[in-house]
């Protein structure tokens, strides 16, 4: 399948800002399930640095934009070639060792309440059958916690969605990720862009969803807000330890004032 996707993010600041900098995340990387076809990240006055890609196969750039700076708006324009690969991360090319995805971070720290979860979902299953496990877990968090836009907020824990029963995909995605750490496995957050239109139309599709490790077989994905593992409807954008670590936009600024940000995504099937 092919993909078209808009993705534009606009930036106002209360008072003009002297610089602007950012780390973007924003091109995705090649891989058995995806292929970039075209590519393109367009901002006004703004200076792109040098592109590389980090340990993880993430592509990593940089963008300046010097003040006085009132309004920053950041359109990436592509297409893209996909394949269902059943959810399992092929032919991506990383370094970084599966283990450095055991840490947990300020958004995934356990709970009681995820020790038990993970005791009841895997009760009946093999310790060594991982994968049978991790399709578990994916089950519990569902189960658990009811898609519910505007429950949480950008800052929102594991916990705190697990123990509100409700949250969005970033919240299931990071109930996974505790989940898999107390099964010992290495797990991490993904974002990245779905089709959710069964007419290929074009709709908001901005989504985040979580991967594992699991011996044998690699990374895999889970999605547990939709129930299913990643298939030819999803773009893998960026991976990290938590959200924050994946965001496809990262930044600082120089000057007085707050910000407002505003994100549209649109992604569509070609015809």
């Amino acid at each position: 399948m092919r993909l078209n996707v808009r993705h534009s993010t606009v930036y106002e600041f209360d008072a003009p800002m002297r610089f602007v900098t950012q780390c973007h995340r924003l091109t995705p990387s090649d891989s058995a399930s995806q292929r970039v076809i075209e590519w393109d990240i367009a901002a006004e006055g703004a200076e792109f640095g040098a592109d590389f890609v980090d340990g993880s196969g993430n592509h990593i750039s940089t963008m300046t934009v010097e003040g006085p700076v009132e309004r920053i708006e950041i359109v990436v324009i592509g297409v893209v070639e996909t394949n269902d690969t059943s959810g399992i991360l092929k032919n991506h090319r990383e370094i970084t060792s599966p283990r450095v995805f055991l840490q947990p971070t300020s958004l995934t720290q356990s709970s009681r309440q995820f020790v038990d979860l993970l005791e009841d979902a895997v009760a009946d299953i093999s310790g060594s059958d991982h994968l049978a496990r991790a399709h578990a877990i994916a089950a519990a968090v569902t189960a658990s916690i009811k898609y519910t836009p505007g429950a949480t907020d950008a800052q929102s824990t594991a916990s705190e969605a697990l123990e509100k029963g409700e949250g969005v995909c970033q919240d299931h995605a990071h109930a996974m990720i505790v989940m898999a750490h107390l099964a010992g496995m290495p797990a991490r957050y993904v974002t990245g862009y779905l089709l959710s239109g069964a007419d290929g139309a074009p709709e908001e599709a901005s989504h985040g969803w979580a991967e594992l490790f699991i011996d044998g077989l690699g990374w895999i994905g889970f999605d547990p807000a939709n129930e299913c593992c990643p298939d030819d409807r999803y773009i893998r954008l960026s991976s990290g330890r938590d959200s924050i670590e994946a965001a496809p936009i990262r930044g600082v600024s120089r000057g007085g004032g707050g910000e407002a940000m505003d994100v549209s995504v649109m992604v569509s099937a070609q015809q």
